[in-house]
């Protein structure tokens, strides 16, 4: 898995490639934690590149979440999601949860 973060005016840009899965997800809680250190709180996860995501990169990025909107500091969003992930977003309820995007330049432009 390989994550690459990209810092705009108004959000982070957090680019996921790769599986995610119980060995992998501690390194997206890490750098998603980070960018919460650093006082942002309003992040878009591009997972275009996402090949495969078990239930611990599920509650990775509902932890994140959570820690966003918290306070009603900020959200997570998400963008180009793969079909077959999203068809697992929605088998566990998660899709009401998260406000999911087409493509990356209408995620970064919601905040």
């Amino acid at each position: 898995m390989e994550i690459t973060t990209k810092s705009y005016k108004h959000c982070d840009v957090v680019t996921v490639t790769g599986r995610v899965d119980s060995s992998t997800a501690p390194k997206l809680s890490d750098v998603l934690d980070g960018i919460n250190a650093n006082g942002v709180y309003k992040i878009v996860v591009d997972m275009s590149g996402i090949e495969f995501m078990s239930s611990a990169g599920f509650r990775t990025i509902l932890a994140a979440q959570r820690t966003c909107k918290r306070y009603n500091r900020g959200e997570l969003v998400l963008a180009c999601i793969p079909q077959r992930i999203y068809e697992a977003f929605e088998l566990t309820g998660f899709v009401p949860l998260f406000t999911i995007f087409d493509d990356l330049t209408s995620a970064v432009g919601y905040f």
